[in-house]
């Protein structure tokens, strides 16, 4: 009977823990949301005042797209979903509308999300027709048994799902085009557009280099970190090429143990370098700030060649955004509802 007794006790533990296992996390009031639109060779002589503008009020739009959700209560993986969706649909950046042209012609999109609370992600690499990849990365996290899907396998899965789909023509924009003839011409790949758009003077493309990758991380009110990134890639791009926003680890990573990072550069280079997971790795192995984290992984980064930056925030709400190029299109918005864009 006593052993009965002791049986009867240790079920009764183990529901109590599983009903508190889902029981809602405790509401905070602090919440963070940063996000990037690309970093390169971006200064004043490059950007008109109307173009600076542009750029400055999509940014603040796609903060507040996130900081909608997370003001409400929302969460982190939400938020940067929502975040990056926009920027997506925008065309000043190289993601979604805005992607550039492969060597082929046609536009090849990678894209990556994670949830730091428990570490499942999902990310789409190569897919042509749908019309927010970021979406379709949520939805190899969510609904499929895998993390990684490739090319027309990924898209018809995602479209099974219910991504939105979007006609070639939808991507198409002239700027793009003429930027891709270059390409062909001079026959190299180009890193992204230059700083002009077509209501602005064409300014030649050797003179410029941007990555124009976007991404967001937030920390949520319930303590929890998320990280998504989006690409079109490089313009002119060979062999399914796929750079690092879409693999875990390179470009995109988030864990409540440390922080969430997204990075815009030299995709090679930061694949080599694994630079989202070693910001994250040096604070949980190596007892280092984020601060510190960044600045010795970006040393790292330079000491290999690689150009570009990334932005990332912490467990306890401190974020960094660090580029070695002359400029990274960023924002911030936090719980006290301060909203911050730069671009130099």
């Amino acid at each position: 009977m006593n052993f009965l007794k002791f049986i009867l006790v240790l079920f009764v533990i183990y529901i109590d823990s599983i009903s508190f296992a889902q029981e809602p996390q405790e509401l905070k009031d602090k919440y963070v949301l940063v996000i990037h639109g690309g970093a390169g060779t971006i200064s004043k002589s490059t950007l008109t005042p109307e173009l600076e503008k542009e750029y400055k009020d999509a940014l603040k739009e796609a903060l507040k797209c996130g900081q909608n959700i997370l003001d409400t209560g929302g969460l982190a993986i939400t938020a940067v979903e929502a975040a990056v969706k926009y920027m997506e649909d925008s065309p000043l950046f190289n993601a979604g509308k805005g992607s550039v042209f492969n060597h082929e012609g046609y536009n090849e999109m990678d894209a990556c999300i994670m949830n730091g609370k428990d570490l499942t992600c999902g990310a789409v690499a190569g897919v042509t027709n749908l019309k927010n990849p970021i979406e379709g990365a949520r939805l190899v996290k969510d609904s499929s048994k895998y993390v990684f899907l490739y090319g027309d396998g990924a898209q018809e899965f995602c479209l099974s799902k219910g991504a939105a789909y979007a006609d070639s023509s939808y991507f198409f924009t002239d700027f793009r085009w003429k930027q891709y003839q270059k390409a062909l011409e001079k026959d190299t790949i180009i890193l992204d557009h230059d700083t002009t758009s077509l209501n602005y003077n064409y300014k030649a493309l050797e003179e410029l280099e941007k990555f124009g990758t976007v991404g967001a991380v937030a920390l949520d009110r319930y303590g929890n970190l998320a990280a998504a990134t989006s690409t079109g890639g490089l313009t002119n791009k060979e062999f399914n090429r796929i750079g690092d926003s879409p693999i875990v680890g390179a470009g995109t990573y988030a864990s409540n143990r440390s922080c969430a990072v997204s990075c815009t550069g030299k995709g090679e280079f930061f694949i080599r370098e694994t630079v989202a997971r070693d910001i994250a790795a040096r604070m949980e192995f190596g007892n280092q700030d984020l601060t510190e984290s960044g600045e010795k992984t970006m040393a790292r980064l330079e000491k290999k060649g690689g150009s570009g930056g990334f932005i990332s925030v912490d467990k306890r709400g401190n974020y960094i955004m660090m580029f070695n190029t002359k400029g990274m299109y960023r924002g911030v918005v936090t719980n006290d509802k301060k909203t911050s864009v730069k671009i130099y």
